[in-house]
């Protein structure tokens, strides 16, 4: 399995959670965004900048995505890329995206922009927290237990 993060507002508070998880599970990793991200220093880390531009990260982690990976991100239509080439996404705040799931987060954050495409001003998502945090990690490391078994 291979790890993929969405460079692209990965929040700073996980990239010592994600390191010591890739250093644990020795995890080939490639962080890519269209801008310097650093995660940290590791031997089991590629960083990749992609030119600018709304879906370039994402179109790259797509092209190299193989079946099982699992990649890092926020972004809930690259999730749904993600789950339909049968592999695994997690986000920040550690919800794992599934195929029972993903159509639901999809068609909520469509109905979403439609509001604010409307004119309606929304409110953004709560800010991220410690908490958020510690779910991600649980949520983080029970996958990849889940792997290792």
């Amino acid at each position: 399995m291979t790890l993929f993060i969405d460079g692209d507002a990965f929040p700073n508070l996980l990239k010592p959670i994600v390191l010591r998880a890739i250093e644990r599970a020795c995890l080939e990793t490639y962080v890519i965004a269209n801008k310097k991200i650093n995660v940290g220093k590791s031997s089991f880390i590629t960083y990749m900048i992609v030119e600018a531009g709304a879906d370039e990260a994402d179109n790259k982690i797509v092209e190299l995505l193989k079946e099982n990976d699992l990649v890092i991100t926020a972004d809930i239509p690259l999730a749904d890329r993600v789950i339909s080439k049968n592999a695994h996404a997690i986000d920040h705040r550690g919800e794992l995206y599934t195929e029972d799931n993903i159509k639901r987060y999809l068609a909520m954050r469509n109905l979403m922009q439609e509001i604010r495409d409307s004119g309606e001003v929304t409110k953004g998502p709560k800010a991220f927290n410690q908490k958020d945090c510690q779910t991600f990690a649980n949520s983080l490391n029970k996958f990849l237990q889940g792997i290792v078994k």
